[in-house]
């Protein structure tokens, strides 16, 4: 994950903790510690995503583990839960540039989702932004689009705002 995300983790030193914290323990820990914060997320062997590689080169990444082990989208006024069934939620993305609109991002996310029910989950979420691509810097669509998740069969069970559905694929058993 250091060789994908580069020294900065990823996106403004994140290191994919943006959903674990809330806002101000996140900005605290920006960089360095949320580094560290992964790394011992990850020792733990507690789930916690996939990696895409091209070769020996890891390429993509997209974080995937119980609900509950991100915090924020309890707190979330627009990503709270739909139901009370237990889910497992595909939060982010990260792909190199070079490979970028490659189809990788589908990839990834069909990928988490065979990952999540080997791990016994019965439905996976995924809050993908609601505009198309295109229409935003590729920074801020660490989410993923809607379009890549309704290609791998997710449907829309939510929308409390304009540009941010709650999509949901249930287990084919």
């Amino acid at each position: 994950m250091e060789r994908l995300f580069g020294p900065r983790g990823a996106c403004a030193g994140c290191w994919c903790m943006w959903w674990r914290l809330e806002r101000a323990r996140w900005d605290k820990q920006r960089g360095e510690k949320n580094r560290r914060a992964l790394q011992k997320i990850v020792a733990t062997e507690v789930p916690t995503g996939v990696l895409a590689y091209l070769g020996q080169e890891p390429v993509g990444w997209c974080a995937v583990a119980p609900r509950e082990h991100y915090s924020r989208l309890a707190r979330s006024r627009v990503l709270r839960p739909v139901d009370d069934q237990p889910v497992w939620s595909a939060t982010c993305f990260f792909v190199r540039k070079e490979y970028r609109r490659s189809g990788l991002t589908r990839q990834l996310l069909q990928a988490a989702v065979q990952f999540a029910h080997k791990h016994g989950a019965k439905i996976i979420e995924g809050y993908p932004q609601g505009t198309r691509r295109g229409e935003m810097p590729d920074a801020f669509a660490y989410t993923g689009f809607a379009s890549v998740f309704q290609q791998a069969g997710f449907e829309e069970v939510a929308r409390r705002s304009a540009t941010r559905p709650v999509m949901r694929l249930m287990a084919s058993d």
